[in-house]
């Protein structure tokens, strides 16, 4: 009956993998990094105001639609562009270097990106307000 609960996403603020865990180090988030290029994946950074980046009652849009729980407003905004052909985890490192100084007041996470099936398949948070 424990594994039968169902994942509630209203005020929920822990976000995808790592989030129980202390914030990572740049030694730590480059293995992750070198990880995500060995495996033929594209790293993408998005950003997001603490008010816009978990689903609330008061800043979701809600639709009656046939998918169970669907909500709107989740969306991120891209720093720059996914970064296609990296090869080097400095790269990642210093655009995250970047992207914390441009919006330090912002939560900011490390997606991958996989262009054959063209789905994202990982992501995580680099920076916490």
């Amino acid at each position: 009956e424990k594994d039968m609960k169902v994942w509630n996403p209203i005020n929920n603020k822990k976000f995808e993998t790592f989030s129980y865990l202390p914030p990572l180090t740049d030694a730590q988030i480059a293995k992750q990094v070198d990880m995500i290029i060995a495996k033929g994946l594209s790293p993408c950074l998005e950003f997001a105001a603490p008010e816009n980046s978990f689903t609330a009652s008061d800043n979701t849009t809600r639709f009656s639609g046939s998918s169970a729980g669907y909500y709107d407003n989740r969306y991120w905004t891209m720093w720059k562009l996914p970064m296609f052909g990296c090869t080097d985890a400095s790269q990642v490192l210093r655009e995250i270097s970047e992207c914390r100084r441009a919006y330090p007041q912002c939560y900011v996470r490390l997606a991958a990106f996989d262009s054959i099936k063209q789905v994202q398949v990982i992501s995580f948070l680099v920076q916490r307000p």
